[in-house]
């Protein structure tokens, strides 16, 4: 059953939002009620150990090994820099 519910927001906030609607092509309402029940679903990760980890996932892990001071950041930089020459 549909129930009314009034919201006070910042005017700027609730024009984006309705452009977003219309880009996904559904109502604010849809979009609210979505997002309102995903965040209260009893689905959301609680608890880490809900979580099933795949046997190929678990294969896969500790498969690379990497320096604990490793830089991701500068990695990338790098190889973008070399990459993009």
């Amino acid at each position: 059953m549909d129930s009314k519910l009034t919201l006070k927001l910042d005017k700027t906030v609730i024009e984006q939002a309705k452009a977003y609607a219309k880009e996904q092509q559904t109502s604010l309402s849809r979009l609210i009620e979505n997002y309102l029940a995903a965040i209260t679903s009893s689905k959301i990760e609680r608890n880490k150990e809900e979580i099933e980890i795949t046997p190929l996932v678990k294969s896969l892990s500790g498969s690379i090994k990497v320096p604990e001071d490793f830089d991701y950041n500068k990695a990338k930089y790098e190889y973008l820099m070399e990459k993009y020459k």
